[in-house]
């Protein structure tokens, strides 16, 4: 456990900006910062961060809050890894007592999977400089592979011993559980067998970094004497809670820094081919090593830039893992260029025929943007006018799955001069190729909603839920409005007067809220409404300097702090000038306007059910009964209304 002095340090020490930055291109935008939510596919930025209140939000999708929040969503972990995550990195110390064995037993596996992750990582590391045949097969090959102790450190490198029961032994030997070393990957067993078995051994390692450092998985690959004859030179983890090869990028966890500075991502094939270019000084540069690119791959990138270049061998499959990435990449927004390497090369192969320099410039001047590249690709040699019919017609499709209009204009244009073809035929060809795109989404979504259509038809069954959806949803929104006042006003005093008998009498926005409500034993149906309101009474009343708006957007309950983010950040529904123009005046005016609607909702929303039973009800008396009860509701309602100054009767 970490007490609260603690985690008050912590929270003091910690910038939001920084921390979130980590994971998201940021820039500034007025007092506060904005990029693409890293928690829903995001293509225009719509995910804030306010320095000052020290909350982040998504205009989108809604997820935010602290910066504990914003952890624990990215990251998945829990709510005291994520204080730990913060205190290493601010060089907090966190004095922890000793868990109870309870408490150990409850660890998620997910947890217990990157600690023993991280600590395989070290054990093959070290395996290199500290272990005779570490040093003299595993180091002299990343030797012979001409890559620097720098390098081979950046990226923790290591080797597995050829003895298929070192790692396994020597985990056992350090209380690591059987269980993790098999999820993890890094040991399997034979079926029938009970024995543990090393699956990197005699394999030089290239450990898997997430976004935010912590080792999800491991490639491993056969040495070069071992790979005559073999197919699968590499191996890596199996999927699992900690790790899906889909989801993740290699060297993204030391590229993200530069990728963010120079706003320009390098993609390639493989580990070594990272590795040669952060050798050569270009480190923006990330592999999806041996699976074909992924969605979840390209919106993870795109947190951080927008302009990609592939970097992939001129053969046959690096050309058709070009054709195919585009298309991908333009479809979520993405700026495309393209470079092949002559000769059959890749950039690890091409970076030790050159100096560092040499393959610098190489790579920046031999760029060329999609259309380009599908031209050398699709046209070169080609006078078949119904093939140069087809080639073009492709290019088409990359533009037609571009989501930005004036983006695709401008590549229309540029299509236009390159394959000397007439604008307007492009265009043309362009519209059919979304018309039919369109078509087929059309039929598909119809096909889905006949598959899905029940044998009665909804118009005709009477529903008891659609005579108070409308009241239950002014209810919802008012209560929200409510206590974003409390959270953001709680304390502020509204009322300073003195009663009949000249006692002084003084509440503030939470006070006079809870009063208010209580005098006709009404609470918010929300549960999570009224924790907030009743430790906003009491924290006023006991902390004269009690701030809400930061007490409850770092509040230890998650869900709190979430709600309190959100409405921090919700502008206000009302008045578009209220926020900068809060006076005690308006302010009161405001929460009496907003209580007085909320009771008039509240009303209506009796006298809804009201009439749905009179409607349902056959026994004269009941009626008679239910009759006097709606007239009573509806005097009540209609005076609350009066009050707010509205003339309606209903």
């Amino acid at each position: 456990m970490i007490d609260r002095t603690t985690i008050d340090k912590i929270l003091d020490a910690t910038d939001i900006v920084e921390v979130v930055s980590d994971f998201v291109s940021l820039r500034k935008a007025g007092v506060n910062y904005k990029g693409l939510c890293p928690f829903h596919d995001d293509k225009t930025p719509s995910f804030m961060v306010s320095p000052s209140k020290g909350i982040c939000h998504c205009f989108a999708c809604g997820k935010g809050g602290n910066v504990v929040n914003f952890l624990m969503e990215h990251e998945q972990i829990s709510y005291p890894d994520a204080l730990r995550w913060l205190a290493r990195k601010y060089n907090i110390e966190v004095k922890e007592r000793e868990l109870t064995d309870e408490e150990r037993r409850v660890e998620t596996a997910r947890e217990s999977m990157l600690i023993v992750n991280e600590w395989a990582k070290n054990y093959f590391h070290n395996i290199i400089y500290d272990n005779i045949d570490g040093q003299t097969i595993g180091m002299t090959y990343f030797r012979k592979r001409g890559f620097r102790d720098d390098i081979i450190k950046k990226f923790q490198l290591g080797f597995s011993l050829s003895d298929r029961k070192s790692l396994s032994r020597e985990a056992l030997s350090q209380g690591y559980k059987e269980d993790y070393l098999l999820l993890t990957g890094l040991c399997y067993k034979r079926e029938g067998g009970n024995e543990l078995i090393d699956r990197y051994s005699g394999r030089v390692i290239f450990p898997w970094f997430n976004v935010s450092g912590k080792v999800v998985a491991f490639g491993g690959r056969l040495l070069d004497s071992r790979t005559k004859g073999v197919q699968q030179k590499y191996i890596n983890s199996p999927d699992s809670d900690i790790f899906h090869k889909e989801r993740e990028l290699y060297g993204l966890f030391q590229a993200k820094r530069q990728i963010s500075k120079e706003d320009l991502v390098y993609m390639v094939e493989g580990y070594t081919d990272v590795l040669a270019m952060h050798q050569c000084g270009i480190e923006n540069v990330v592999a999806n090593s041996g699976t074909a690119l992924s969605k979840y791959q390209i919106r993870l990138l795109h947190r951080f830039t927008s302009n990609i270049v592939l970097l992939y061998d001129g053969d046959e499959a690096g050309v058709h893992a070009a054709l195919r990435g585009t298309d991908m990449l333009l479809e979520e927004g993405m700026n495309v260029k393209v470079l092949l390497f002559p000769g059959g090369d890749d950039p690890d192969s091409f970076s030790q025929k050159h100096s560092a320099q040499e393959f610098k410039d190489y790579v920046f001047s031999n760029q060329t943007d999609f259309i380009q590249f599908k031209s050398s690709v699709l046209l070169n040699g080609v006078t078949d006018p119904i093939k140069r019919s087809e080639a073009i017609s492709s290019i088409v499709g990359s533009i037609s799955v571009i989501p930005d209009a004036i983006k695709r204009d401008t590549y229309i244009h540029q299509c236009a001069e390159q394959l000397h073809v007439k604008e307007s035929t492009i265009v043309s060809s362009l519209n059919a190729v979304k018309l039919k795109a369109k078509k087929e989404t059309t039929n598909i979504a119809q096909h889905s909603q006949q598959h899905n259509a029940g044998g009665d038809n909804a118009e005709s069954r009477v529903d008891a839920s659609s005579y108070d959806n409308q009241s239950n949803q002014k209810i919802h929104t008012l209560e929200r409005l409510l206590v974003q006042q409390i959270i953001r006003h709680g304390n502020v005093c509204i009322i300073d007067a003195k009663t009949e008998d000249g006692a002084p009498i003084s509440l503030n926005v939470a006070q006079y809220i809870a009063f208010d409500l209580s005098a006709d034993g009404l609470t918010f149906h929300n549960p999570l409404y009224n924790v907030i309101l009743e430790e906003a009474v009491r924290q006023t009343e006991e902390q004269p300097e009690f701030q809400p708006e930061y007490y409850f957007t770092h509040h230890q309950n998650i869900e709190i702090s979430r709600l309190a983010s959100d409405l921090a950040f919700m502008r206000y529904q009302l008045t578009k000038s209220f926020e900068e123009n809060v006076t005690t005046n308006s302010l009161r005016t405001m929460v009496e306007h907003l209580i007085l609607d909320y009771r008039k909702a509240i009303m209506q929303q009796v006298i809804d059910e009201l009439q749905l039973k009179l409607r349902l009800t056959k026994e004269p008396s009941e009626q008679l009964k239910l009759m006097q009860q709606l007239r009573d509701s509806k005097l009540l309602h209609d005076t609350i209304a009066q009050k707010l100054g509205n003339d309606i009767l209903s």
